[in-house]
């Protein structure tokens, strides 16, 4: 298994759904800020959001365990390979991460099997 790096392309603010539905005040994401990177495998990033982290760990598990050989979803979604751009579930401020396969490898690895 190996890690994954996960970028933070950008944080984003419907104006519009905010207007409508939001907090008076409602910014974008604070938690998150373009051009973090976290590096994960299977646990959650210390210091990522953890409905953020629900939203695309199941990628960052598909890409930890090898689907970055391929293409996401028979190649009409992402033209890279080992590529995957996701966003949190805020409908009102939605963050877009950017998901890599990389060559390093997760430490879970090098731990022994009882």
């Amino acid at each position: 298994m190996n890690k994954v790096k996960i970028t933070v392309l950008k944080t984003t603010l419907d104006q519009e759904l905010a207007k409508e539905y939001g907090a008076e005040g409602l910014t974008a994401c604070p938690m998150m800020k373009k051009g973090q990177v976290f590096y994960a495998d299977y646990a959650k990033p210390e210091g990522m959001c953890d409905e953020a982290w629900k939203a695309i760990y199941q990628y960052v598990f598909a890409l930890a365990h090898g689907a970055g050989d391929g293409l996401f979803y028979y190649g009409d979604w992402i033209r890279k390979p080992g590529v995957a751009v996701c966003s949190c579930n805020d409908g009102l401020r939605p963050v877009i991460f950017k998901l890599e396969a990389t060559d390093q490898q997760s430490v879970i690895d090098y731990l022994p099997v009882r």
